[in-house]
């Protein structure tokens, strides 16, 4: 039979009984037990509590945390958290529960695998016609310009109109929510403004930025601005070297873009149109518009009051645009 320590201290409190000193006792117990017995100061100790009137032999009990907080129910606490607030924070969970950081971290990461991500952007929830047609379109314009190799795309040209906003818009930080492992990713639809704003029209084709185009403050796009002052100004720069040149003309569904007065301008210039299925993305270099030139100028003059500038800034900074056209 080998001694555990109660085992030593019922020894040890027998001979504090039979009036045994403190190396009396240690001497018979080291005789017993030789390397197995309690070092002094461990008798020297229980001697100690027994005069102070302890009569147990048992470890007393101590407050504070287990070794381990992560168990099942607080696995499933921080869950719930999760599912009440998707934006919850580390500190907000350590507040809550009452656990450490590392805690927090494993069980999120190894037990729930979890991960918090920002929600994606999305112009509109297209209905399952709008998805076709945009997928028949752009099968369309693969087999009629050659899956991109035919010489006609030096002809075409792509622009867009766009508001730029004296804000601060939520950065992805602020944005970013927590999903598990078998969720969707989460999007949100872009929201109007009603801030200081300018509007702009920006033009570009295969070699570059073409033309960029300042509203007066504060005003939309109509027809008759497209017609008279933006369109001309866009093809007088493409058909600056050559009158004559070949032009095909990408732009959305907007009201502006399909009245009379505009397909009747067109006609006349001789412009070609490539057409634009409802709700639907600018092609590639359309995609490149918003991504680059646009964004670029928004970036330049985010949070400035003097957003008559637009057209300077745009021109400032020409060359780095058609420098990441080209990318």
């Amino acid at each position: 039979m080998e001694f555990n320590r109660e085992h030593f201290r019922a020894i040890i409190f027998h001979n504090f009984r039979r009036g045994l000193s403190r190396q009396e006792c240690f001497d018979e117990l080291n005789s017993l037990y030789s390397d197995k017995a309690p070092s002094y100061s461990t008798v020297k100790n229980w001697y100690n509590e027994f005069n102070r009137g302890r009569c147990s032999i048992q470890d007393e009990s101590r407050a504070g945390r287990p070794k381990s907080v992560v168990v099942p129910e607080k696995i499933n606490a921080v869950r719930e958290l999760i599912k009440q607030d998707r934006h919850v924070t580390y500190r907000e969970i350590e507040a809550s529960l009452d656990i450490s950081m590392t805690s927090i971290n494993k069980i999120l990461h190894e037990h729930l695998s979890v991960k918090k991500i920002c929600s994606r952007w999305i112009p509109h929830n297209l209905t399952n016609a709008q998805k076709k047609a945009r997928v028949d379109w752009c099968k369309e314009m693969l087999e009629k310009y050659i899956q991109g190799t035919s010489k006609a795309v030096y002809n075409i040209y792509t622009g867009d109109e766009s508001w730029i906003y004296a804000y601060e818009p939520e950065t992805k930080q602020q944005s970013t929510v927590w999903v598990f492992q078998d969720e969707a990713k989460p999007t949100k639809v872009v929201r109007g403004r009603s801030t200081s704003k300018q509007m702009i029209a920006c033009f570009f084709g295969i070699n570059g930025h073409v033309a960029t185009v300042a509203l007066e403050q504060r005003r939309t796009v109509n027809s008759e601005w497209y017609t008279t002052i933006c369109l001309p100004e866009v093809i007088g720069e493409i058909r600056k070297k050559q009158k004559n040149r070949r032009i095909i003309l990408h732009h959305d569904n907007a009201s502006s873009h399909t009245s009379t007065q505009t397909k009747a301008f067109l006609t006349e210039r001789k412009i070609e149109l490539m057409g634009h299925p409802p709700k639907c993305f600018m092609m590639e270099i359309g995609v490149k518009l918003e991504k680059v030139l646009v964004h670029r100028i928004k970036a330049t003059l985010l949070g400035s009051d003097q957003l008559q500038s637009v057209e300077e800034t745009a021109n400032q900074d020409r060359s780095s645009y058609n420098t990441c056209t080209r990318a």
